[in-house]
């Protein structure tokens, strides 16, 4: 798509999907008066029709009829002037992207509103970029319905090529993450996933993968127990970006990259499989973050890392009542096989460790009773540092993603108790999502860490704003801003 600055008169625009704005209880603009007395009053007696009061995503369409250059004009509500920044700016423009396919226009100008910077520019581009995104791979093209692209957006903002360039990097690290999430277990495997981040290799990227023989020489006990019951192998996965300049400290990002859980030997139930292909959603926003990234270069060293198996039920599976002996030579009491994902991350979390890291954030698709608690929008975050909290809270917000911090409650930690190991994998009936912390605050040794249990927010039912349905992306902008902000305690 070719993105380019409008700096000409409305009226001038020669093209498909004219959209202009109105923020929330305001008069119309002098760009929208003069469309509506072009159009002879069409616009404003419609908005009256609609009760338009330019409400967050409020919008009132009408074909011009060869009236004025533009072939359609959308008039969208901003909401409030002062929220009208970050995310809802990202919103709106996702939601004309998806305008722009209904209607099948190939040529868009975005006139949202007066005098926006260039920060305001990056996120108009990243929202109609993450707007645009389907997931129709495997889907085989309807004849009388080819697919519609968009071949030009025009954007009433300042837009220099920093922008543009931050704004497309973004947008394809998180349509990335959400392919990924989307594709098939059968598609998208350990081997795929060690495939792609091979292909981010450069002169400052270095990456590793450890295939089966290196993860059962080093003697990975949590990933090599999972993984037994699969016929597919497992990997382990290390990006490492190094800035060419002086480095302000170093971050290790970690996810759980479970590309199928059926639960294993704990079974789960048919319904609840349906939906298991998007519990590597950790692994996903980790390789979304490491290519924009790549892409951005921050004066900050970032070492992406991911373990990554299937968990199915076979003859040679992890059984409950197991002990494992765990990468950092912990030993694990197994209650239930479906409490897999902590295991590989636990291995994940020491090889970490080892890389001296000045703090860590791990991700994961890990508990059902973090939607139970925070719903379908937040996700969990845990860490026994408040400062790292802290920081972790801030590039969530500053991202637009919502993150919510959870209690550690060392009482509970008294449920992982184990009369034959060190630590068992599931804790009590209640608080699951803060003892599945618990037991990954196990593995950290003494690094500053995090966990953001992300199972909630890594799917959605259906498209709102800037997040698409399926698989969201979660996590990569939250990532890329805490590396840009990072700032060593």
């Amino acid at each position: 798509m070719d993105i380019s600055v409008f700096s000409g008169e409305l009226l001038g625009f020669e093209g498909d999907l004219l959209v202009v704005g109105r923020f929330q209880d305001q008069t119309a603009s002098a760009q929208e008066a003069a469309i509506d007395q072009a159009l002879n009053g069409a616009l404003s007696r419609r908005t009256e029709r609609h009760l338009f009061k330019g409400k967050a995503g409020q919008t009132v369409a009408l074909d011009t009829v060869g009236q004025i250059k533009a072939d359609r004009v959308v008039l969208i509500g901003l909401g409030k002037q002062e929220e009208f920044v970050g995310k809802a700016i990202r919103d709106r423009a996702a939601e004309m992207a998806r305008e722009a396919l209904s209607s099948r226009s190939a040529s868009v100008a975005l006139m949202l509103a007066d005098d926006l910077d260039a920060t305001a520019a990056t996120e108009l581009v990243l929202g109609f970029e993450l707007g645009l995104y389907r997931y129709d791979a495997l889907q085989t093209p309807k004849k009388d319905a080819p697919k519609h692209e968009v071949s030009q957006l025009f954007v009433g903002a300042i837009l220099g090529e920093d922008e543009l360039k931050r704004a497309i990097a973004l947008a394809d690290s998180v349509n990335l993450a959400r392919t990924l999430v989307n594709e098939p277990p059968n598609v998208c495997t350990p081997t795929r996933l060690a495939e792609l981040a091979l292909s981010m290799a450069s002169e400052q990227v270095e990456v590793t993968v450890f295939e089966k023989d290196e993860i059962y020489a080093r003697e990975m006990g949590g990933l090599i127990a999972v993984s037994r019951g699969a016929s597919e192998d497992p990997r382990f996965i290390h990006i490492h970006y190094r800035p060419q300049g002086e480095s302000r400290g170093s971050l290790a990002l970690i996810g759980k990259g479970l590309t199928f859980d059926s639960g294993g030997l704990s079974l789960k139930p048919p319904k609840s499989q349906e939906f298991m292909h998007i519990d590597m959603g950790g692994a996903a926003a980790v390789l979304g973050a490491m290519n924009a990234i790549c892409a951005l270069k921050p004066d900050v060293e970032v070492h992406g890392i991911v373990g990554s198996c299937e968990n199915m039920p076979d003859g040679n599976s992890y059984r409950p009542s197991d002990v494992l002996t765990m990468y950092n030579k912990s030993t694990v009491e197994v209650l239930n096989t479906d409490a897999e994902g902590r295991l590989v991350l636990a291995d994940a979390l020491h090889y970490a460790t080892q890389l001296k890291p000045d703090a860590m954030v791990n991700l994961a698709t890990l508990t059902g009773a973090c939607m139970v608690g925070l719903g379908n929008h937040y996700c969990g975050l845990f860490s026994d540092d408040d400062a790292w909290a802290s920081q972790l809270e801030a590039a969530a917000k500053n991202a637009g993603e919502k993150a919510w911090r959870l209690p550690l409650d060392e009482s509970l930690a008294e449920t992982l108790k184990s009369k034959r190991a060190d630590i068992k994998n599931l804790g009590g009936p209640y608080g699951g999502a803060i003892t599945a912390a618990l037991f990954l605050k196990h593995f950290k040794g003494d690094c500053t860490w995090g966990h953001l249990d992300i199972a909630g927010p890594t799917l959605a039912d259906k498209a709102v704003g800037s997040i698409s349905a399926g698989g969201t992306g979660f996590g990569v902008l939250t990532l890329v801003k805490l590396a840009e902000q990072f700032q060593v305690n």
